[in-house]
């Protein structure tokens, strides 16, 4: 990256970092009321203000970048949309750059989404507090060694997945989930001997919990390809102005019946076929990345 590159990085991270300071304010007071009133109207009032809080920080965040960075967008399958239907977005996950590319596509055209968060998020400053304040579901991520000595820790995971989706059932929700379950590198792909050329294997078990969970509210997979033609993905490459274009293509998928209501954990004929679904979508995916990137 040049100086000059740098030096916008520099600058678009400092005007979030001043956004994000400004409506932490009311964030954090936001948060303390709901720590203190517990009743379940005063609860969905105050996620109703935290909402409008967070809405406003997008905006502006979505304003730094479009006014510091000249990117060219060829966002595709959005036109459909809408505000009040319960959506569960599926998205490939490349780096960081991804999440203002998600906000750059879905703010104001789908409910503003839920994601299936880390645990140690919890602990950032003000995004922490924000997410907890709004009902995001803190997962825990154990290793396979962890899982097999302690298998009851898998079920903690699964469980706080169905509370947390609960809650979603009284107005329509957008869940965001990077079934990947964590960003794409050489490494891990040669590690999981990935049969997909750019992606690694997808987990199947957030979808089938939240539609376990929803109790038939969500019915469109909203399947998300995010490609970085030029090879470069670095979210400071990103705030630097040095990825000059980015392609998003949404494919709005009907969830087959069958798949709406299921007992992914303790149904094996269930989860095989889900599993194959999902890999099927995979596989479309791994083949739409190749196809830009050919032609880049």
């Amino acid at each position: 990256m040049t100086l000059r590159e740098h030096g916008r990085a520099a600058t678009s991270l400092l005007l979030v970092g001043l956004n994000t300071l400004f409506w932490g304010v009311p964030v954090y007071l936001l948060t303390l009321v709901k720590l203190v009133f517990r009743r379940r109207s005063h609860q969905q009032r105050l996620a109703q203000a935290l909402m409008w809080t967070v809405n406003f920080w997008i905006h502006g965040n979505l304003w730094i970048q479009r006014t510091m960075l000249r990117m060219h967008w060829d966002i595709r399958g959005t036109e459909d949309l809408r505000m009040d239907e319960w959506y569960f977005v599926n998205c490939n996950h490349q780096s960081w750059t991804d999440l203002p590319v998600l906000l750059e596509v879905f703010t104001d055209k789908i409910p503003f989404p839920k994601i299936f968060t880390k645990q140690e998020l919890i602990w950032l400053p003000i995004i922490g507090q924000a997410l907890w304040a709004m009902d995001y579901p803190f997962m825990r991520r154990y290793s396979r060694e962890e899982r097999e000595r302690h298998p009851e820790k898998a079920g903690r995971d699964r469980e706080a997945a169905r509370r947390a989706c609960r809650k979603y059932r009284h107005a329509p929700v957008a869940i965001l989930n990077f079934p990947e379950g964590t960003r794409f590198t050489a490494a891990k792909h040669r590690r999981q001997a990935s049969p997909y050329r750019h992606l690694l294997k997808p987990k199947a078990g957030g979808l089938a919990y939240a539609l376990e969970a929803l109790d038939g509210r969500i019915r469109r997979l909203l399947d998300v390809t995010i490609v970085y033609p030029e090879g470069e993905t670095r979210f400071w490459a990103y705030l630097g102005g040095r990825i000059r274009r980015i392609v998003v293509q949404v494919r709005p998928i009907d969830i087959p019946e069958r798949f709406i209501k299921g007992d992914y954990a303790s149904d094996p004929d269930y989860r095989k076929d889900f599993q194959a679904w999902l890999g099927e979508q995979w596989r479309r995916k791994d083949e739409l990345i190749a196809q830009h990137l050919n032609k880049a």
